[in-house]
């Protein structure tokens, strides 16, 4: 992807990358935990042939500034609230993925988004998560090779189709090398719980936003019955289920995910006709290239 920019935010400065036509609609993808925009990889790229493509590190984390500071997911919206103000984008698509899902809802709710997709999201009373709060109990102190097995445990126990390859672990874990790395990644798990979430749906649904659901039918995080529920809220949403894929859609089905994705946005944001799905499909995968076919642009 393109090389690192930052804005300045009330909180600390913002990492993004900037892809695309500057006058085209514009998109965001947030990541979720324990990721960065390095999750988008594969997307960004596809997305950026039809518009402007906003790729942030939330604060917290990637190379983004990780300071002392609330970081919850309310936060978090108001701090892209402010990075949007400062580029001046006063209505875009927002693409969340985990607890960047949450933050798309928050967006939705006080801004002018004109698409939401959400994959494997957090939704409703689903977050924390089990597992999250089970690591929150021992985020204190941790040091950082404990926090690099945390992560790499997270994608163990979230894919359930094919595997991270060591440089992309390695990538997420590198913002949370050292002793000061630690103790950021261990403010930021401990920054998360539930407020603001659960009465985020209700204001996409009345702003009737068009919205893709995208779900792994065997996350162990979010089970796909958020999936369900969302479609239900939501009744301008369409729901897709991926068999045997986990939370991690877009590490275990790029091939899938990215054209899925950028369908739904040429035709609900961008203003092509496009036929609302009433309950959830399952999606055919698509086949997975052999290692050295494509990759990374």
């Amino acid at each position: 992807m393109r090389e690192l920019r930052r804005a300045r935010t009330s909180a600390g400065e913002l990492a993004y990358r900037d892809l695309g036509d500057p006058e085209a609609p514009a998109v965001i993808l947030v990541h979720g935990f324990p990721t960065s925009s390095h999750l988008w990889r594969h997307l960004a790229p596809l997305l950026s042939t039809s518009m402007r493509v906003l790729v942030p590190d939330l604060l917290g984390a990637g190379d983004s500034d990780k300071p002392e500071v609330p970081l919850g997911l309310p936060a978090q919206a108001a701090y892209l609230r402010e990075w949007l103000g400062e580029l001046g984008i006063e209505r875009a698509a927002v693409v969340g993925h985990g607890i960047g899902g949450g933050v798309a809802q928050l967006l939705a709710a006080e801004g002018a988004v004109g698409a939401l997709v959400l994959i494997d999201s957090a939704a409703f009373d689903a977050w924390p998560s089990e597992v999250t709060r089970e690591a929150q109990a021992h985020a204190g102190g941790a040091s950082p090779a404990l926090v690099a097995a945390a992560i790499r445990t997270a994608f163990e126990l979230g894919m359930r189709r094919g595997t991270l390859e060591e440089a992309d672990l390695t990538e997420y874990v590198r913002p949370f090398t050292g002793a000061e790395g630690a103790r950021a990644f261990g403010r930021w798990l401990r920054s998360f719980d539930g407020r603001g979430l659960e009465d985020a749906t209700a204001p996409v649904a009345e702003r009737r936003i068009p919205t893709l659901v995208l779900w792994g039918e065997e996350d162990p995080f979010f089970p796909a019955v958020i999936a369900e529920r969302l479609g239900e809220a939501i009744p301008t949403a369409s729901v897709a289920l991926l068999p045997g894929c986990g939370h991690f859609l877009p590490e275990e089905a790029p091939e899938t995910v990215g054209p899925l994705v950028a369908e739904y946005l040429r035709s609900r944001y961008l203003g092509r006709p496009h036929e609302h799905a009433p309950g959830p499909v399952r999606v055919e995968l698509r086949r997975r290239p052999p290692m050295g076919e494509g990759g990374e642009p």
